[in-house]
């Protein structure tokens, strides 16, 4: 017998699914908040403790000798750029052209150990892969350099963008691909203007995600950068970095020194954020105009 749109069975269950619909709901804005929640309490807690030390100075002069007060990171936030900078144009594109590979071409065993050395690389703790560099950049050159510094967290970079870049390319739907293959477009031609464009948003997620993680890596620059208290634009010569003046300063035994490094902190996090959210912006404005 067929049971009626009105019959107790079926509102019993319309109910179940409008409660499991709701839970669902709840239980996804709970997460949204819980990961939301960590970084607004960190950011907020930096506040309170650094921005009493926040001034014209700490942005624009070196540091003072131990005891002394005032002083600031300036050169440390020059540093910092420099050796991201440095990071990020030899770990991205090598990052985004080994998962180019992976997706479009690695289905043999040579892609299958090239994913496994990414996910051993992605493990490897930072520390390890400064002593490496170490071991093979600044030992023969004799010298601490941003340049060894710059490499050690283009290393750590790689793995990430290789793997989210690859990702994103599996995502894009192979009639794409076979459109283009069939108008007689070559295969690379098509990977570069038109699976990497579709994917775009996701690489740069990716790119994005890298970046955040080196940019607060303390232990490769002990072992490569080293630091330096005076200001150095040689790409061959010891750099300081935020977090190795913040490391330095929050070890120290001066109290001055311990409120600079909570605002080297908060100038950190705050430099992390607006490169990722410029990144956001740019590529928002980009894909607007490509769609118009």
């Amino acid at each position: 017998m067929l049971k009626q749109p009105g019959d107790a069975s079926t509102l019993k269950v319309s109910l179940w699914r409008r409660f499991m619909n709701q839970a669902a709901n709840v239980f996804a804005i709970s997460a949204s908040v819980l990961v939301i929640v960590p970084l607004v309490v960190i950011f907020v807690y930096l506040v309170i403790k650094g921005v009493g030390s926040l001034n014209w100075a700490f942005v624009t002069q070196t540091p003072k000798p131990p005891g002394e007060l005032g002083g600031g990171m300036a050169n440390a936030m020059v540093g910092s750029a420099v050796i991201l900078a440095l990071a990020s144009l030899v770990g991205i594109p090598m990052g985004i052209g080994c998962g180019i590979y992976l997706a479009e071409y690695g289905r043999d065993r040579f892609g299958d150990l090239v994913r496994f050395t990414a996910d051993v690389l992605n493990g490897v703790p930072s520390i390890v892969i400064g002593i490496a560099v170490y071991s093979l950049i600044v030992l023969r050159q004799k010298h601490f350099s941003a340049l060894s510094g710059g490499i050690a967290l283009a290393i750590m970079m790689i793995p990430t963008v290789a793997r989210a870049t690859e990702e994103m390319l599996l995502m894009v739907p192979n009639n794409i691909r076979e459109a283009a293959l069939g108008l007689g477009i070559p295969k690379w031609r098509t990977t570069l203007s038109i699976s990497l464009r579709t994917a775009s948003a996701g690489v740069i997620t990716g790119c994005m995600l890298a970046f955040a993680r080196v940019a607060g890596e303390t232990a490769p620059l002990l072992f490569t950068a080293f630091g330096n208290q005076y200001w150095n634009m040689n790409l061959n010569q010891p750099t300081a970095a935020l977090p190795l003046q913040i490391y330095t300063y929050a070890l120290s035994p001066y109290d001055d020194w311990h409120r600079q490094a909570w605002a080297g902190a908060l100038i950190l996090i705050v430099m992390i954020v607006a490169a990722v959210a410029a990144v956001r912006i740019s590529t928002s404005r980009g894909a607007l105009k490509g769609a118009s």
